[in-house]
């Protein structure tokens, strides 16, 4: 497919944890249009503002925590089919060791998708639901 036959959403993720939890949102499913379940924190990337910046903003939208970021860990795509209202849409997403810097836990984030970030002890995670940006993240905390 020809890259004017799709769209790209950009989207970034940080990896946080302290060894035995991992730190994590909740994404309530958009009324219905997904499965609510635990995520990572971040997601899209405005149209102009840097991978780096957005995933920032993000983790202090959803988490309530100021964030330094490391290094980029990994990356992947998932493709989103097309609609009858809709071109295809190619989700290009990126993963960042992060470090908190400030802040304290809590979303501020108003009528989004999340609606409450928690560390999660890692052992737990086999009983939660978890998105696959979850499960990625915790492959890259082990290493």
């Amino acid at each position: 497919m020809h890259f004017t036959e799709y769209h790209v959403r950009l989207a970034a993720y940080a990896v946080i944890g302290d060894g035995e939890h991992i730190l994590l949102t909740w994404y309530n499913g958009e009324q219905g249009k997904a499965e609510p379940g635990w995520s990572l924190p971040g997601g899209g990337i405005e149209f102009d503002e840097s991978v780096s910046a957005g995933l920032v903003r993000e983790v202090l939208e959803e988490t309530g925590y100021e964030v330094e970021l490391g290094p980029m860990l990994a990356e992947d795509h998932v493709v989103v089919p097309a609609t009858v209202d809709r071109a295809a849409i190619r989700a290009q997403r990126f993963y960042f060791a992060a470090r908190i810097t400030g802040g304290t836990l809590g979303t501020l984030e108003e009528d989004g998708t999340t609606d409450f970030a928690r560390w999660v002890p890692l052992g737990a995670l086999l009983e939660e639901p978890v998105n696959d940006v979850v499960k990625l993240g915790v492959q890259l905390l082990r290493g």
